[in-house]
């Protein structure tokens, strides 16, 4: 089971990717996530290329009024969970130490996507809300926000 800042690490990349699509960021972080999910195994790496490429081809279609909630959002939402659920795979795979590794490499991956498309000052860059939780980041930061009687 992974704790809170390895389920906010994979929901981040699930809106990074998101985001990236379509920037001039996007080759680099698709070839940089496709090698991590990957893990040196060049067939599986090249179906990630697929699904990433898959990504960005639905994301185009659906317009920039994919954009909003109102306009037809519930397509980057779903490239957005569907990110975030195959980052959480991967890391729940992981040994401790690998787990470390990586998460450090999407790290690095997220702030190439932050530099691609850097917010105003000031402003977050993604929001993602999983049911009692939601995790927003921007600027080098994370901030993960639940909604339930836990401490």
């Amino acid at each position: 089971m992974l704790d809170e800042a390895m389920v906010a690490l994979a929901a981040s990349v699930g809106s990074g990717v998101v985001q990236a699509a379509g920037t001039d960021a996007w080759q680099a972080v698709r070839s940089r996530l496709a090698r991590l999910l990957g893990r040196g195994d060049r067939q599986q790496e090249g179906a990630q290329l697929e699904r990433l490429n898959r990504t960005a081809a639905e994301l185009t279609a659906a317009g920039p009024e994919g954009d909003a909630p109102e306009g037809g959002g519930e397509e980057r939402t779903r490239h957005i969970e569907a990110w975030r659920t195959r980052t959480e795979d991967l890391l729940d795979e992981l040994a401790p130490d690998e787990r470390v590794a990586a998460a450090a490499e999407l790290r690095a991956l997220l702030a190439e996507v932050a530099r691609a498309a850097r917010p105003a000052a000031g402003m977050s860059g993604q929001n993602v809300f999983l049911g009692p939780a939601a995790f927003q980041s921007g600027d080098g930061n994370v901030q993960v926000n639940r909604f339930d009687s836990r401490p």
